[in-house]
């Protein structure tokens, strides 16, 4: 079962004394009990008698925190210049706090986590933030058509659903927002606009750098380089962080409204990523071919 930890992420411990220790050796031993990268843990706070530690991964597997306290305290303690009274102990909030479960506790408390668990996800599942994307947006040159659309579908489907904002054409920028709302423990995760094929479009490529794994079909191919086209086509995106998902869809409003009517199809069917995509897709290039045959561009 997938845990989201909801920006709260610090893990204490406290009764702990250091001398000369390696801080790095300390996240390190952590993160090796906890299934993780030694780059997802970081020592963040030292005081006389505690250190407070940083998971650095939003969202962790049930079986990777639930117990691991005592292997906590057994790994650090073997570090040169650490030192644990007989009181030491692990504290956190949220989910995290199952790491000092004891085993008992754990097997005890499972199967009512587990169906509270579910109860989360289901929640964070309908939790949906729209961003719309373009300098013409954000200027107020153009209104925006989408956000309306769209909070009135997902609302009939029995989403809550917020507005996260209008994003700059910048990679980073949209990567940080994105990432931001995957944090705040939104389970749906939707941008419209900037898909294209010119150079200011990125809202793919910011889906990617926050899941790299995501699935990115064409609506279009094109030559790079001719006319405007500084990329070879455009696309739509389908990724996935933990139980949430991003979606990254053109920004011509017909376009946004059969792209979201195929994306539910793909949810209620529970498919994954690449399904999704190019259901979407699918529908998006036969939309694009009618265009081509006369019937005009939204």
């Amino acid at each position: 079962m997938d845990l989201n930890l909801l920006q709260k992420t610090e893990l204490w411990i406290e009764g702990i004394s250091l001398q000369n220790a390696h801080l790095d050796a300390i996240a390190a031993q952590v993160a090796a009990v906890l299934e993780l990268e030694p780059r997802e843990v970081m020592v963040v706070d030292v005081r006389e008698d505690h250190l407070v530690l940083d998971i650095l991964r939003p969202v962790l597997k049930a079986s990777q925190i639930s117990g691991k306290g005592e292997e906590i305290l057994r790994r650090i303690s073997a570090i040169p210049g650490v030192y644990l009274s007989a009181k030491a102990s692990l504290h956190a909030e949220g989910a995290l706090g199952w790491v000092y479960l004891d085993r008992d506790d754990y097997q005890a408390t499972w199967p009512k986590a587990r169906q509270i668990g579910k109860g989360i996800q289901e929640r964070v599942a309908k939790r949906a933030i729209i961003f719309s994307t373009g300098v013409e947006v954000e200027k107020g040159l153009i209104a925006d058509t989408n956000f309306p659309l769209i909070e009135e579908c997902l609302k009939r489907e029995g989403y809550t659903v917020s507005f996260g904002g209008v994003l700059s054409d910048n990679i980073g920028a949209i990567a940080y927002q994105l990432e931001k709302a995957l944090d705040e423990g939104f389970g749906l995760i939707l941008t419209t606009g900037g898909v294209g094929a010119e150079e200011k479009d990125c809202t793919v490529e910011s889906v990617l750098r926050v899941d790299p794994s995501a699935a990115t079909p064409y609506i279009l191919k094109f030559e790079a380089g001719t006319g405007r086209h500084v990329k070879d086509g455009v696309r739509i995106a389908v990724g996935k962080v933990g139980i949430s998902r991003l979606v990254a869809l053109p920004g011509p409003t017909r376009e946004v409204g059969l792209g979201l009517d195929r994306l539910l199809e793909g949810l209620d069917r529970e498919w994954d990523e690449k399904q999704i995509a190019d259901h979407i897709a699918s529908g998006l290039r036969k939309k694009w071919h009618e265009y081509g045959s006369g019937s005009g561009h939204p």
